[in-house]
């Protein structure tokens, strides 16, 4: 038998515990006699073929997330589909319907947040997730499917100890090779494509709203529709009111689309022409408030057409259903932003209440200054993990492949010493300049001499390392890929 080192003996432990950190992590579903990877729409559009498949080899490998450990396995085994699931039985009028919302993460350019971002070059979108509402009532079936994803070019957006590290695009690589095999494939899956990028129009996120839109300008493409809605500045000032202004500038859009509907004697009467593909810098927050509204006009619609709602009626009047839909969604958001993001989303206080409040403000600061945390010194406290997940996502996934042999792992690779030692002088220095304030010396200005220097010194220090400070921060170990650049 292989004899390990007691290093790689412990790396093995690390690696183990890489893969039961994502196997632990809140999100993963299968079922035994329902493909979830699939909507509602996509599996009343198939062969017979199809239908005499298992459910591991007719699934969309998009959302097969332990389709890599499941490749010595075969067809007998079940995947597993990620990342949230909620089942209501809602009544309104007296009538008793089911009320679904899935949303299905892909696992191909998988990752967190500042680390992933942008595509690859297959296409591929960082925190691409596919959402689908469903309604069940009487046997009749509907369902609505909206798509979110990272802006599809190459972009990223490494941490560096500043709250918030600017964007950068690339410019050494061809992006409309990418951002074209994206498109191709969303219009081959979902039909007509409308696109609504919701970054801010100034700052460091309007140079990424102009890259998207003269993309899309160059594909000349009719079955793609692009709407710039910079998000912060038409909801400033708690003037959250204003998304209305959206939903009615794709109302019709929205019309033309339609949704999917299965009469309760099982024939097709109507089928979902196109999706939405909404987007913000993360695809957490702003995005999930967005596709609240638009799946809720959906909705409207829907119930509707089956009987439910009476003529005149409105979702908004329904006060039960509404605590139901909204809480829904504000954890579809949540469960989305923990695995991307670390925290709970943001605006959340916005799709529970349908308000913007001063509290939410308060929560939102809060969270993103755990979000600012993890993102820069995610090592060092090993419950909050962040490179870590990462790592353990890569893994998982088959991104990266242990050597059986034993050699050095990338796990070994340790920084350099000035990584360690830099911190330790600033922090001794700061703390020479307080004790120097505290203990004033023989004269004054000895004390202002001694207070000066150990000063200098601090705030040299520091700049070095806010200068360099991409260096200071963690970074996934074991994939250096695009998703590196």
């Amino acid at each position: 038998p292989l004899q390990l080192s007691d290093i790689r003996s412990q790396e093995n432990k690390t690696f183990l515990s890489m893969i039961n950190n994502v196997l632990t992590t809140d999100g993963f579903y299968f079922c035994t006699d329902y493909d979830l990877t699939h909507t509602l729409q996509r599996l009343a559009n198939t062969s017979p073929d199809f239908q005499e498949m298992s459910l591991l080899e007719r699934a969309d490998q998009r959302f097969v997330w332990n389709g890599n450990l499941l490749r010595e396995l075969g067809c007998t085994a079940r995947g597993n589909s990620c990342l949230f699931i909620v089942m209501k039985p809602c009544r309104i009028n007296g009538k008793i319907f089911e009320w679904i919302l899935i949303s299905r993460r892909s696992c191909f350019r998988a990752g967190v947040r500042y680390y992933v971002r942008g595509i690859d070059s297959e296409g591929h979108a960082a925190n691409f997730v596919e959402t689908e509402q469903i309604v069940l009532y009487e046997g009749a079936k509907a369902s609505f499917v909206q798509t979110r994803g990272s802006m599809p070019f190459y972009w990223s957006q490494r941490p560096n100890l500043k709250y918030k590290p600017k964007p950068v695009i690339s410019k050494t690589t061809s992006h409309l090779d990418g951002f074209q095999r994206h498109f191709d494939s969303q219009l081959l899956i979902y039909g007509k494509q409308s696109i609504l990028n919701l970054v801010n129009q100034k700052g460091s996120e309007k140079p990424l709203e102009q890259a998207f839109a003269k993309m899309v300008s160059g594909m000349n493409n009719g079955m793609l529709n692009y709407i710039a809605f910079d998000f912060h500045k038409e909801c400033s000032h708690m003037r959250w009111d204003r998304l209305q202004i959206l939903v009615d500038a794709v109302a019709e859009t929205q019309d033309e689309y339609g949704y999917f509907m299965v009469n309760s004697e099982g024939k097709t009467v109507a089928q979902q022409k196109g999706v939405f593909r909404s987007n913000c810098m993360d695809c957490l927050d702003r995005t999930n408030v967005i596709q609240s509204l638009l799946a809720r006009r959906s909705l409207q619609s829907q119930l509707q057409r089956m009987g439910v709602l009476n003529v005149g009626q409105r979702i908004e009047e329904q006060a039960e259903f509404e605590k139901i839909y909204k809480n829904a969604w504000a954890d579809n958001a949540n469960a989305c932003a923990v695995q991307y993001a670390g925290t709970g989303a943001l605006k959340t206080d916005f799709t529970r209440t349908g308000k913007r409040t001063r509290w939410g403000l308060l929560m939102d600061g809060w969270n993103s200054m755990i979000r600012y945390y993890k993102n820069n010194f995610s090592d060092w406290i090993q419950t909050v993990w962040f490179c870590w997940f990462q790592d353990s996502i890569d893994l998982f996934l088959g991104n990266f492949a242990v050597d059986e042999s034993d050699g050095p792992t990338p796990l070994r690779v340790q920084k350099d010493w000035k990584f360690l030692t830099l911190p330790i002088v600033m922090l001794v220095a700061f703390s020479m300049c307080i004790v120097c304030l505290l203990m004033a010396g023989d004269t004054w200005t000895e004390t202002l001499a001694y207070v000066m220097f150990w000063g200098a010194a601090s705030a040299i220090t520091a700049t070095i390392i806010l200068f360099n400070g991409q260096d200071f921060v963690d970074a996934p170990k074991l994939v250096h890929k695009e998703k590196m650049d």
